[in-house]
């Protein structure tokens, strides 16, 4: 086996969904902003996890829960490879609430989610069981009855500056959620983004193009103090910042 390969398939261990074994990885294909470096992050970590996310092929559509295309296909700057439910189910908070899932699954961990916005309620899955099925059965019902107010609810607001794995949220009926992908800070202190979404109706979760840099996905974290604007929704604000 050549070492390319192998470093292949060793920069996707941990993916429990199926995919591509020779995909392209987010760190790979998305460099840091000229001057700046991505933050560190611990192995085994969810920033790590996120970091070594597998793309589909450049170029990629991104397709809804139903096999169809997007309407739009100007929002998007890489589609990962992880698969929709056939049902639409898996919007924006969603796929977040499924890849922070995969993340406790490939450990296994048990995982939680609370479905009533201030009730003890919790829709569980222990993941030491080994059972994909039955986590993806789980799954299904934590999409039906979670959403953005629900994650919102749970999540904690972030105090210092972002890092990957955290989640701009604005919980509602709809409400929209983002998830944090990946960090990077430049010589002078700035700090820069990278962004991942899924949306309504349910499709496959993608990298987000900036509207306000053309040429690079990265986005400011300084624009949070007045709104970051993504393609689709409402400017995000700094109190929008919040962590598992």
């Amino acid at each position: 086996m050549g070492a390319l390969v192998v470093l292949a398939q060793l920069a996707l261990v941990g993916y429990a969904w199926p995919h591509a074994a020779s995909a392209e990885t987010l760190e790979a294909r998305f460099a840091a902003p000229s001057g700046a470096a991505r933050v560190a992050v611990a192995d085994g970590s969810f920033g790590d996890f996120l970091r070594r996310l597998p793309l589909k092929p450049r170029g990629a559509a991104v397709h809804l829960y139903d096999g169809s295309d997007k309407p739009r296909q100007d929002v998007h700057a890489a589609v990962v490879d992880l698969d929709v439910p056939p049902r639409d189910l898996q919007q924006c908070a969603d796929a977040v609430m499924r890849l922070w899932a995969e993340y406790r699954y490939a450990r296994g961990a048990a995982i939680a989610f609370h479905p009533d916005p201030g009730k003890p309620r919790a829709l569980r899955f222990d993941a030491r069981s080994g059972d994909r099925r039955a986590f993806e059965r789980w799954l299904i019902r934590v999409f039906a009855e979670a959403g953005s107010a629900s994650l919102e609810a749970e999540l904690h607001r972030v105090r210092d500056g972002a890092q990957p794995g955290d989640v701009l949220i604005q919980g509602g009926y709809p409400g929209h959620a983002v998830l944090v992908l990946d960090v990077a800070v430049g010589s002078d202190g700035r700090r820069w983004l990278l962004l991942g979404q899924s949306y309504m109706p349910a499709q496959e979760f993608h990298v987000l193009r900036n509207p306000a840099t053309p040429g690079s996905p990265w986005y400011d974290a300084a624009a949070l103090s007045t709104g970051l604007q993504t393609p689709e929704w409402r400017p995000f604000v700094a109190h929008d910042l919040e962590r598992f």
